[in-house]
């Protein structure tokens, strides 16, 4: 589809929502009615979707790509942490020993992507990964880079570390600032021989000398674990702690939506998005049980990685339904996570190596070349919505008001479309998919005041802010132009498919009718004008 007959389209779109079609009613939609009053309200939004977000590792945020793609995800987003892992790792260049074997530490490349993050007001959720190769028992390595996985041959020298980075931190950014700082033992233990060669215990004892270490330069520090894979361990986990008088003040894991395949950075295996209507939700909501059933029962809960898939080769992260997806899973969750780490913000992702085609299917909201994919107007729309969540039945929607009167409604389908076949992510999700109509949509505002209104419609579908389409409708070419890669951010920016001004009358009320097709984004914005 070229561009010209793109904007008919969009034009021909943003008649009808002018005009409050339904865009006609083909028959069989479902009739969704979301309504809200702007007097009754949930309370304040919780916005444990953009608390942190993920990254590779350490090493990629000293790149200017990654900084700049960084500062765009805070700044239209709204992500406060970030976590990545390998601080530690060789390449940034942290501990050696001398002849004599007296530890030596080195902070230079950790300053300087820390000094980032407080330039653009984020903050690390502290990773204490992998070993440095001086400090570890053996030789054994993960992903490209080499990240060593293996426990240290001695665990006071390790401590030792560990108290110098934390007494390092607070020297540079102070003890208040250190305060708001979470730091997590190591990453997926549990996954022996992947990223831990150690048992199960020796973890446990690995956790507890980490902690110690922390707390001995402040007991404010926050220190968590087990950040497992799966949500394994976690019972396990806490128990220990208790009964060993170590220090934990929350607890960290992972969750994705795939139920084929297994660690594999390069995606070779193939993945399966899972058809369970539960996945992702329902392990969110099975750990936060498994802690209120514990000896700590009041730990909060932080789901440090998260997506549909756990390969950076899964062409699903790429796809338009990833949107709805998201905005999905997160709604599900409620309350029962303080965070919902996305895994990540960037493909700036080198677990195997640096990627070779601009759209592989990597984890990222924001690929190689700057093009923001669905996944990440997901995000957007969810850091624009206001302060207070209104009241709505509807389980697929949030509308929020802001301090200013205005309101903000996100309306999408989730229809997980993969065939129940012999079939693999990585085939499926790199078609064509056309979207169909679904619901037939009535949004019902009330109690909002007398005057005009500038309403603002955006949305994210089939081909309607749909990066990856565009990209195949040039060939799939393994590398992009200039001249396409502007091509794909004219026609996949985000603008809003229509901007008017509305009136609001004496009764308060407002009524839009429209199509949603299937996975779907809309999102809806009513800001008063003077």
């Amino acid at each position: 589809m070229d561009l010209k007959r793109t904007a008919i389209c969009l034009a021909v779109l943003a008649a009808l929502f002018a005009a409050g079609h339904a865009l006609g009613d083909p028959g069989g939609l479902t009739q969704r009615l979301i309504s809200a009053d702007l007097r009754q309200t949930n309370g304040p939004l919780d916005t444990m979707f953009k608390f942190c977000v993920g990254a590779g590792r350490a090493n990629e945020g000293l790149r200017a790509d990654w900084q700049r793609q960084l500062t765009c995800a805070h700044g239209e987003c709204g992500f406060k942490y970030i976590r990545m892992h390998g601080l530690f790792t060789d390449d940034m260049g942290v501990y050696r020993e001398d002849a004599h074997g007296n530890p030596e530490y080195n902070w230079q490349y950790i300053d300087e992507l820390y000094d980032f993050l407080q330039s653009i007001g984020m903050k690390p959720f502290v990773e204490l990964s992998f070993m440095p190769s001086a400090l570890a028992s053996g030789s054994k390595t993960i992903f490209w880079w080499h990240g060593n996985v293996t426990p240290p041959k001695d665990p006071d020298k390790w401590a030792g570390l560990v108290r110098a980075f934390v007494l390092h931190e607070r020297e540079c950014y102070g003890d208040a600032e250190v305060r708001t700082w979470y730091f997590e033992v190591w990453n997926e233990p549990n996954l022996k021989g992947a990223f831990w060669t150690g048992t199960q215990q020796q973890y446990f004892d690995f956790y507890a000398a980490t902690a110690r270490a922390i707390k001995s330069v402040s007991p404010d520090y926050r220190v968590g674990g087990p950040a497992t894979a799966g949500c394994g361990w976690v019972p396990e986990f806490i128990h220990f702690c208790d009964t060993n008088h170590a220090p934990l003040d929350f607890i960290s894991t992972h969750t994705y939506g795939v139920e084929r395949g297994y660690l594999d950075a390069t995606g070779a295996s193939g993945t399966v998005l899972s058809p369970n209507p539960d996945s992702i939700w329902g392990d969110v909501k099975r750990v936060r049980r498994e802690i209120g059933q514990s000896a700590m029962p009041g730990l909060p809960l932080y789901f440090t990685e998260w997506s549909s898939s756990y390969t950076p080769t899964d062409p699903f992260h790429d796809s338009y339904l990833s949107a709805a997806y998201i905005l999905d899973k997160l709604k599900q969750c409620g309350d029962a996570a303080q965070a919902m780490s996305y895994w990540t913000f960037t493909d700036i992702f080198e677990e195997a190596g640096p990627r070779w085609t601009p759209f592989h299917g990597g984890f990222g909201l924001i690929n190689y070349q700057d093009i923001r994919k669905p996944a990440f107007y997901a995000y957007k729309f969810l850091n624009e919505l206001g302060p207070a969540e209104l009241k709505d039945n509807d389980p697929s929607s949030w509308i929020c008001r802001d301090n200013s009167g205005g309101v903000q409604a996100l309306i999408w389908n989730f229809t997980n479309i993969f065939p129940r076949t012999n079939m693999i992510n990585q085939v499926f999700y790199t078609r064509d998919l056309p979207s169909h109509p679904k619901d037939n949509v009535t949004l019902d505002l009330s109690h909002l005041r007398r005057g005009k209104y500038l309403m603002e419609i955006y949305k994210v579908g089939y081909r309607v802010n749909d990066p990856y389409d565009t990209y195949r409708d040039l060939g799939v070419p393994a590398q992009l132009t200039r001249a396409q890669v502007t091509e794909i951010k004219s026609k996949d920016s985000g603008a809003p498919l229509l901007v008017k001004t509305v009136r609001i009358g004496r009764d308060g009320n407002f009524e839009r009718q429209f199509i949603l097709r299937e996975n779907d984004v809309v999102f809806i914005t009513l800001k008063p004008q003077r």
